[in-house]
């Protein structure tokens, strides 16, 4: 049930003709909510890659590199394409939740608040408010491209239990006690949000372990759950967060906790370079089905992702709820994706316009850059989250697309 709120606090100021605008948001006629549309899948592409970010391993003796900038060109709604065709009730839901973060900054503050009394079944008031208070800006990237990369990444579900036994050898680890993360900000201002993973050794601060370092050791009493299947496990982590269902048929989540500081690295990129597979090939099911063909070297490909995610349990009160992104907020089916967050702000609206997975059919709607992911790197480079279950793992894995994005930000006041 959505709650349409007609009027607005009074201790909040609106410039200009907002206040009236609002009003007659609030007041459009509603029209039945719709329903999120399913993707297709046809041809190969390449595996899912929203694995957490990672943090660089910087040496507090190197000079910090501020990242390269990406442009942002203004233009107008009749720009996008399709965007008369998306209908942005199914993209309603998630820009609030947005805002729940971004409508503490001073830019968005405004129609963050407006957008609390638009009737968010009625698709007239919801594109009307989009329309009136921002503004789409093209993204280009530094070296003048305007189009990149989209994947798709999903919510998997694994089988498990409390206890090793049975089917169920394969751990999954809760965040280590013996390791250090050390915040950067301290010793150079401009790398905010950086951090160092690390461990003591004597009185030196020492990488911590790589993925084989891990697989080698006995790592006992740090289990989280152990599941019956190493492979997706492996495909969990760079999910960044999944299902598992327990052999007591409870159902729990398991949610990105933290990350080792080993930079992530592409399996399937590996196997293009040492000619096991070819690029159309190297999808999440081409890569499963080659570790299927060749069972003794399973360890040996896994091993080439030095980075490894351990986990925190979740409760799962509500199945259709999705797991939590970088934001901080649950993720929408097909209306949230992850981003560079050094290139795009987290959080705000795009517009996507690419197409389906492996299809030349129009995927163009309106998103919200919710998330972030190790392999996702670059002005315009988008992993779009297709949810939980079978089509969504399917859809996901064949996914690796061109597109265009289009930044949507608050219209300057005058």
């Amino acid at each position: 049930m959505i709650f349409v709120r007609h009027s607005l606090p009074r201790n909040i100021r609106l410039s200009g003709g907002t206040a009236l605008l609002a009003a007659l948001l609030a007041g459009c006629v509603t029209t039945p909510a719709p329903q999120p549309a399913s993707q297709a899948a046809s041809q190969p592409a390449s595996q899912p890659s929203s694995q957490p970010t990672p943090q660089p391993s910087v040496s507090p003796a190197e000079p910090a590199v501020p990242p390269s900038k990406t442009a942002f060109v203004p233009g107008s709604f009749a720009d996008l394409p399709g965007w008369s065709r998306d209908d942005v009730r199914a993209a309603w839901p998630a820009f609030q939740s947005s805002c729940s973060v971004i409508g503490k900054r001073a830019d968005w503050k405004e129609p963050c608040t407006i957008a609390r009394t638009v009737n968010g079944s009625d698709e007239r008031a919801v594109r009307l408010f989009f329309e009136t208070f921002l503004v789409p800006h093209r993204v280009v990237a530094p070296d003048g491209a305007d189009s990149g990369l989209v994947t798709g990444y999903y919510e998997p579900l694994l089988r498990g239990a409390r206890k090793q036994g049975g089917p169920y050898q394969t751990p999954l680890y809760k965040v280590p006690d013996d390791m250090l993360t050390i915040e950067l900000a301290g010793i150079y201002p401009e790398l905010k949000g950086k951090r160092l993973r690390g461990r003591l050794q004597g009185k030196k601060v020492v990488p911590y372990a790589s993925r084989e370092e891990i697989a080698r050791s006995a790592f006992g009493g740090k289990e989280l759950l152990w599941v019956d299947d190493s492979v997706e496990a492996f495909f969990l982590e760079v999910q960044g967060s999944g299902r598992v269902q327990l052999d007591t048929g409870e159902t729990v989540r398991v949610a990105y906790a933290d990350q080792n500081g080993h930079p992530y690295k592409s399996i399937g990129k590996w196997l293009i370079e040492q000619g096991e597979l070819t690029s159309e090939q190297a999808s999440a099911q081409g890569i499963k089905a080659w570790i299927a063909g060749h069972p003794t070297r399973k360890q040996e490909l896994l091993n080439v992702n030095p980075s490894y995610v351990f986990f925190r349990e979740e409760r799962l009160p509500d199945p259709n709820v999705g797991p939590k992104g970088s934001l901080g907020v649950p993720l929408t089916p097909q209306r949230s994706v992850a981003v560079d967050t050094t290139q795009i702000p987290s959080g705000v609206p795009l517009y996507l316009a690419t197409t389906q997975a492996a299809s030349e059919i129009p995927l163009q709607r309106l998103v919200m850059a919710q998330d972030t992911g190790g392999a996702i790197r670059g002005a315009i480079r988008v992993d779009f989250f297709f949810g939980f279950g079978t089509e969504a793992a399917e859809n996901a894995g064949w996914m690796k697309q061109r597109g265009q994005v289009w930044v949507l930000l608050p219209r300057p006041t005058r």
